[in-house]
């Protein structure tokens, strides 16, 4: 390794931030372009770098510090922006995404909280064994519920399939019709599985923030119900609301834990 790409550098090499250019939380988009749309939500924000895919900014939420770094589409670059938010002293992840439903009840629109995820994708495996599981940490997921509830939001909790090919690998039709093997029943046996939906980012972020001892969760919007073969761009803003929200609430569940000297937030500790 050349001393031009160490990753220890105070300045990350691939996400181009500092210790003092993050908060603890943060936000994953993929999408670079959901970061204004994120950061619209806020009290108020400034950018603080843009490099490659990796744009990243820093504000407040109903007075709560927050950031957000976009990834880009996959697990490779998510990890990359895992690595180097963690290396700068972020502790919790939320995932900000959009996904396809495989279950008929679930609408567009509606939000998945994803509790634990199958590893399809490749990166997680250069981490750690595959049969290492990929959860979501149990307080994430109890902030971005409460969240969604309070926002009225319709959502679902479960398990999430992480892909790490958009056509094949999520049983669509590759150029020209083809069709990869297992692909045409990959669905079926996953909604037998009762998985709930499929993205890209969700199990290597949970592997990392585990392997790490860091938290995470994910929270996505359904743009397609791959079983009713309905498709919208619609519910982007819910999940970056509900994410947003569910920071908040997580800074408000620190803040009961000190007073009553837990350890960790439990469903007898209020945050009212």
């Amino acid at each position: 390794m050349t001393d031009s790409e160490d990753p220890n550098d105070e300045t990350q090499y691939h996400l181009a931030v500092g210790p003092d250019d993050v908060a603890d939380s943060v936000l994953l988009p993929g999408d670079p372009d959901r970061v204004d749309k994120i950061t619209a939500l806020w009290d108020d924000h400034e950018e603080r770098a843009a490099h490659r895919e990796y744009r990243t900014a820093t504000g407040t939420y109903e007075g709560t510090p927050i950031s957000v770094t976009s990834t880009g589409i996959g697990s490779p670059s998510a990890a990359i922006a895992v690595e180097e938010l963690a290396r700068v002293g972020v502790d919790t992840f939320v995932r900000v995404g959009s996904c396809g439903a495989i279950r008929p009840e679930m609408d567009v629109g509606d939000l998945v909280i994803t509790s634990g995820a199958v590893r399809q994708e490749g990166t997680s495996k250069e981490y750690v064994r595959e049969d290492y599981p990929a959860v979501a940490d149990g307080e994430v997921v109890s902030a971005l519920v409460a969240a969604a509830e309070r926002l009225g939001y319709d959502y679902h909790v479960g398990l999430t399939m992480s892909a790490d090919s958009f056509y094949a690998g999520q049983g669509r039709a590759g150029f020209e019709g083809f069709t990869a093997a297992g692909s045409e029943s990959l669905v079926e046996e996953l909604r037998d599985a009762n998985v709930k939906n499929i993205e890209m980012e969700a199990a290597a972020l949970l592997t990392l923030a585990n392997v790490y001892g860091l938290r995470a969760g994910a929270v996505c919007s359904v743009y397609a119900n791959r079983v009713t073969g309905e498709f919208r761009t619609e519910g982007e803003s819910r999940a970056a609301e509900a994410a947003s929200l569910a920071v908040h609430l997580l800074a408000k569940m620190e803040a009961v834990k000190e007073e009553a000297g837990a350890d960790r937030w439990h469903a007898g500790l209020s945050i009212e």
